[in-house]
């Protein structure tokens, strides 16, 4: 499961009559951590703004799901409540999970959360789908390599080195009891 982190950054861009304005832009990306979501997004915003800028504010969201789309314009937020029956007491529960969808307006944005929620073994409902201030996601991708230092090595090279591979078959044929053997009590006489 991802955890998706909501990032603001605040700098200064061009308006459309060619003056400086401050503003303040939300953006959300998945990462594991709070550090690697700064990267991201420092790595992100370098090629999409001119000039200084500064990440504000990061907090982990609530979103469970992104359902992205070719066409949409803008980011709804929508609460979908998943229903389910206790069997030991007969009464319905309700879980929420917030749901992040990219369209041109509510009810496309309501038509494509039925359409992605359609094989759920799950009852649903859809209790409210409100506009998103997320200006952009940027989801993981496994192209995504960080660029190490000089003088260190990506762990797949050293665990591919013959000396290693070497190593290895010794440890597997280490013999259980001879490694028993340093674990039992000095006898004394």
């Amino acid at each position: 499961m991802n955890t998706w982190f909501e990032c603001t950054a605040k700098y200064i861009k061009m308006d459309e009559n060619g003056h400086e304005k401050k503003a303040s832009e939300t953006y959300m990306l998945d990462a594991i951590s709070f550090t690697e979501a700064e990267s991201r997004i420092y790595k992100e915003l370098q090629t999409m703004v001119s000039g200084e800028f500064m990440v504000s504010k990061i907090s982990k969201t609530r979103i469970s799901e992104i359902i992205p789309s070719d066409t949409g314009d803008r980011w709804y937020k929508a609460k979908v409540a998943f229903i389910t029956i206790d069997e030991e007491s007969g009464k319905e529960k309700r879980t929420s999970q917030l749901v992040l969808v990219f369209s041109d307006n509510v009810k496309d944005a309501y038509d494509q959360i039925i359409e992605a929620m359609q094989g759920m073994m799950a009852d649903f409902e859809i209790s409210g789908i409100n506009e998103s201030t997320i200006l952009d996601v940027f989801p993981y991708s496994a192209a995504e390599k960080t660029d190490l230092p000089p003088h260190l090595k990506p762990i797949e090279s050293f665990l591919a080195s013959p000396e290693l591979q070497d190593k290895a078959d010794f440890a597997v044929n280490v013999d259980e009891e001879d490694l028993n053997d340093d674990l039992d009590p000095i006898e004394e006489d």
